[in-house]
């Protein structure tokens, strides 16, 4: 690293790795310029209205198209029939299932796409959607998945009820979708049998929507001569819609651009493909002409990605001390009517399997059985995908339980049962190879900060008082980066990423990569990884995502992965300009390459400083005819970047709060983060992703939940019911970190955007349930309301005055 004071100075101007510059879209986006799917307008475009269902299961008797065509301005009405002779009826999910794009004779959830009406207008759409009259026979329907595979349970989805299995092991009832295990069940049911002392606990992940700012939409435009087919859409993986919508529609690939524009906010609501997008596709084949279809809040959050629905049981074994000698995990996850999350061939169950979390246990078990409901599919969504969020849950409340039953301190059995920092790389007992961490360290920087005896000493007063003081404690592990070909793909391809970089000759750069940023900093963060790899200005560096015509082939942002897979591409695809540029520098020098030494942002000679060429000269001289024999003009390179392991950021949070006993009005005091994301890119941007993940994991502990009728009526569809914290409830946070650089990132990057939403939520809950703790309370599910909070006094006989 650069030491003197010239060298400094051409580092700071850099504006690299470490530097909290300023984001770079952001100048765009302050003055309006962002481009969203909604302001796409094309000459002749036309508008989709979706209908959709008011039963959660019922068959379709008829449907009639005549009134709504009669509307003035409606073009077409089209239904599943329709489909049929494109063979787009039915699609591929990216849970190897396959969905009716619309109802074909029966929904199987209330919001089901039934029919889209095509109009000039989107008034006239939506009028003519109100005249479409369907005849419907309502079903018995099930919204609890403990009875979905019960004797006589109604069958949701009878056009696979005769199969065997639907992409992830054979199935044991129509409505079963799959069963998947991990660790060694003898082993570990053998350590249970002869535990000093053993918990249990059944705790529940509630459905939730990530509900981002702008909902899911597109604009199809196919050109009937070229056959050319143009969709604007909402995606975080435009490459892989690509290739679906040729898998679906039989239009060669290289004929179809998918382009993502301007995203605001996904969290893993726009991954999955939706049927709103087919069937826009559908109509400008059709029409010959663009057609634009926009949800509203409410298809958005009653229809899309749902996040959870995990209904777990935790069990721990331990010796009389608490250290942990074996896990059992089992969960029943609620897939919804058809299985469409988003999950590698080998994982159908995500990553559940980190669940041993930052401990060292010798043995686990864990078993994840899906089923079918009827509500709307889905389940990974909410900044961490992959079922991470409910393993981190599941792990951090038992741990506590753990605790509580043996009367030893939350943050004392942690310490007991750490992965020592000298143990990494470690081996978890479920299969999973972690890189790096340091655990104790990080808890024991957050206690000493919060002052976490005196808060302990504070709740011993407080509780003498008859006052509910709660301190939650949470030590969390992550698992992004997805990741290896090896381990993840979907639908058969391999979750690779890639970057192309395209020096010029004046020394400013393009990069495109395959990921998409839905608001995460890319063109700020990338930039950054390239400016200090090359040596150029990050101001100079322009990056572009998102369009598949422009960039290479990559999986997308979701999971945490853009910067473990796709900055690692960036950093790779630079190391070769860079490697190249030395070859230049040495003919350009007349000395051979290993007389040569990088600094900051040129090639010197060892032992002569003062010969030196920088990269911008460097990039001039590659445009010219002063080059090696043999060598090729320019000065670009492409990467595909396979990582060899997955990621593990970890972090260790306290979240103090206060009850009101007679209200159940739940008070955030404090809450301290620290987050450990190994190097970090841009501390200003790494702040605002823990702000942001913090808020939503707020959001999900104390207000959010799906609720559904026994009919499977949705009972909270729009932001009058669906809470989405302001500022004015938002919590004040206070943030912290440590560097531990992964092994294996080119730069030692972790990813961080996920992590707080994974650790703030069982922070959250567990400080609720420590301030019942003396009372005997295990447990309380979420979300910890003030109704439900004070459900919990009023049993207690300690919510009168």
């Amino acid at each position: 690293m650069a030491g003197s004071t010239d060298t400094i100075e051409r580092e700071k101007k850099l504006q690299g790795l470490g530097s909290s510059r300023l984001r770079k879209e952001d100048a765009r986006f302050i003055r309006g310029k962002g481009s969203y799917i909604d302001d796409i307008k094309l000459p002749g475009m036309l508008f989709g209205a979706m209908v959709r269902s008011p039963y959660a299961h019922a068959r379709i008797k008829s449907i009639n198209k005549a009134k709504a065509l009669a509307v003035p301005g409606v073009v077409a009405v089209l239904v599943a029939e329709d489909l049929k002779p494109v063979k787009l009826d039915w699609m591929p999910t990216l849970g190897s299932d396959v969905q009716a794009v619309l109802a074909d004779k029966k929904v199987c959830f209330q919001m089901q796409e039934v029919a889209m009406v095509i109009a000039s207008d989107r008034y006239s759409a939506a009028d003519g959607a109100d005249m479409v009259e369907v005849d419907y026979e309502e079903l018995p329907a099930i919204v609890d998945p403990h009875k979905s595979m019960a004797p006589g349970a109604p069958v949701i989805r009878e056009d696979i009820a005769g199969k065997d299995e639907v992409g992830h092991g054979k199935r044991t009832h129509p409505n079963h979708i799959f069963t998947w295990e991990a660790g060694d069940k003898a082993a570990t049911d053998a350590v249970f049998a002869g535990a000093a002392v053993t918990v249990r606990e059944e705790i529940l992940n509630p459905r939730v929507h990530p509900c981002p700012m702008e909902t899911c939409g597109c604009v199809a435009s196919f050109d009937k001569v070229t056959g050319q087919l143009t969709v604007y859409i909402t995606s975080q993986a435009p490459h892989l819609v690509r290739t679906v919508v040729a898998m679906l529609s039989g239009i060669p690939e290289s004929k179809i651009r998918i382009i993502g524009g301007d995203i605001g906010g996904g969290f893993g609501n726009k991954v999955p493909i939706y049927p709103g997008y087919v069937v826009a596709i559908v109509a400008s084949i059709v029409t010959g002409v663009p057609i634009k279809w926009i949800e509203s809040r409410i298809d958005n959050i009653s229809t899309t990605g749902f996040a959870r629905d995990y209904h777990g049981v935790g069990e721990l074994a331990a010796d009389k001390d608490g250290r942990i000698k074996a896990l059992r995990f089992t969960a029943l996850a609620d897939h919804g009517a058809f299985n469409s999350h988003v999950s590698a061939t080998k994982l159908p169950a995500g990553l559940f399997s980190i669940c041993t979390g930052s401990y060292d246990i010798p043995k686990a078990y864990c078993r994840v059985d899906a089923v079918y409901t009827n509500k709307a599919p889905g389940g990974v969504a909410y900044r961490c995908s992959l079922r991470v969020t409910e393993a981190v849950y599941l792990i951090e409340r038992m741990i506590d339980v753990l605790a509580q039953k043996l009367s030893i301190d939350k943050a004392e059995i942690r310490r007991r049962n750490f992965v020592s920092a000298d143990k990494f790389p470690y081996n978890t007992s479920l299969g999973w190879t972690i890189d790096s961490g340091n655990y104790q360290a990080a808890l024991e920087k957050v206690l000493k900060a919060v002052d976490y005896e005196g808060l302990r000493r504070e709740q011993v007063q407080k509780r003498a008082k008859g006052e509910l003081m709660g301190i939650g404690v949470c030590t969390f592990t992550e698992i992004v980066g997805a990741g290896p070909t090896k381990v993840c793909d979907i639908l058969g391809i391999g979750l690779f990423d890639s970057c192309d970089i395209r020096v010029n000759p004046t020394g400013s750069a393009i990069a495109r990569l395959g990921t998409m940023s839905q608001g995460q900093g890319h063109a700020t963060t990338y930039a950054q990884i390239i400016a200090t790899e090359l040596g150029l200005s990050s101001d100079e560096i322009q990056i572009e995502e998102g369009d598949t015509d422009k960039a290479p082939y990559g999986a997308g942002t979701w999971g945490s992965r853009s910067t473990p897979v796709g900055g690692a591409a960036a950093a790779m695809a630079a190391r070769k300009i860079r490697a190249k540029a030395q070859k230049i520098a040495a003919h350009l020098l007349e000395v051979g390459e290993g007389d040569l030494e990088w600094e900051v942002d040129r090639f010197k000679v060892k032992g002569n400083p003062a010969q030196a060429r920088t990269m911008k000269e460097i990039a001039m001289a590659a445009h010219t005819s002063n080059l090696p024999d043999g060598m090729e003009k320019g000065l670009d390179a492409t990467e595909y970047y396979d990582p060899p392991n997955m990621t593990f950021p970890f972090g260790a949070y306290v979240c103090v709060v206060d009850i009101d006993r007679f209200t159940g009005e739940t008070k955030v005091r404090r809450f301290y983060a620290l987050d450990d994301c190994g190097t970090r890119i841009n501390p200003m941007i790494i702040e605002g992703q823990i702000h942001g993940g913090l808020t939503e994991a707020f959001a999900v502990a104390f207000g959010q939940a799906i609720p559904f009728d026994e009919n499977g009526n949705h009972l909270g569809n729009s932001l009058m019911d669906y809470f989405l914290p302001t500022a004015v409830e938002t919590p004040h946070w206070e943030t912290d970190h440590t560097v531990t650089p992964s092994p294996h990132h080119p730069i030692g990057a972790k990813g961080v955007a996920e992590s707080p939403h994974v650790g703030g939520i069982p922070c959250f809950s567990n400080a609720v349930v420590d301030a019942f703790a003396h009372l005997g309370v295990t447990h309380m599910d979420m979300p910890h309301t003030a109704f439900r909070v004070w459900q919990q006094c009023k049993a207690l006989g300690i919510s009168t005055r």
